[in-house]
């Protein structure tokens, strides 16, 4: 038996990208994969609910639901999350509407399942490099991903001899097969662009017991993308600006 098999895995956000990456390993190896998302999955999970998680009502319900069934949770991973854009773009309920959705949302489930997490449980967050650096017009993103890191440290502490919490700050992932091109690779020093089992393996590690002694911390995985300077004419890239 590996140490996954039978474990109740909860991924927020299970449908596609990431998080579909993130249930599909953790069913080959066995695991009871619970997935809550607005959109149905293809994922042989073994328990699907559709569901949008900034709804205090769809979080209560899902909860009891999962409790009922499983009673003991084992690792819940917090990947959902979205852009609706920044100052330019977005009014104050969209932005509102990420913050409950990549920030809230992970506070109340870890609040609703507090007495069902077993022994040697373990809180995934899925943060992103945009914490730390950001795009134009990327407020509502990279504000509920600079929260999410300080939530992870936080609960961390609190839930101290209980559940390891961790965070992942994923760099430029891609996740629908994109054209890439010569400059988009060599901008990271590992030359590839991530993909979605970069990540996927980052979460089994640390849910693993090889990482019993990692609690509170955020594993920023970009291909060292965020370390690399880029200047004009630097690595296939020009400068051009806009008008």
């Amino acid at each position: 038996m590996n140490e996954f098999e039978n474990k109740v895995v909860i991924v927020t956000g299970g449908s596609s990208g990431i998080g579909k990456s993130i249930c599909e390993e953790f069913c080959k190896l066995k695991s009871k994969v619970i997935i809550i998302d607005k959109d149905k999955s293809n994922t042989n999970c073994d328990f699907f609910y559709q569901g949008d998680l900034t709804e205090k009502d769809v979080l209560i319900d899902f909860s009891k639901k999962v409790i009922e069934k499983y009673d003991k949770i084992d690792f819940l991973i917090n990947n959902a999350g979205l852009s609706k854009g920044g100052l330019l773009s977005c009014d104050l309920d969209d932005f509102l509407y990420v913050q409950k959705l990549s920030l809230s949302a992970p506070f109340a489930l870890t609040k609703l399942f507090l007495n069902n997490f077993n022994n040697n449980a373990a809180i995934i967050n899925i943060a992103s490099t945009r914490a730390f650096q950001s795009q134009k017009d990327w407020e509502s993103y990279s504000a509920a991903k600079g929260g999410i890191i300080s939530l992870t440290h936080a609960m961390a502490v609190t839930l101290k001899g209980k559940v390891r919490v961790n965070s992942i700050s994923p760099g430029w992932i891609d996740t629908v097969c994109s054209e890439l091109s010569r400059s988009d690779i060599h901008q990271h020093p590992t030359n590839c662009v991530g993909e979605p089992v970069d990540i996927t393996n980052a979460v089994l590690f640390l849910c693993s017991k090889k990482a019993k002694f990692i609690t509170g911390q955020n594993i920023i995985i970009d291909g060292g993308m965020s370390k690399l300077m880029i200047y004009h004419n630097d690595e296939g890239w020009t400068y051009s600006e806009e008008v």
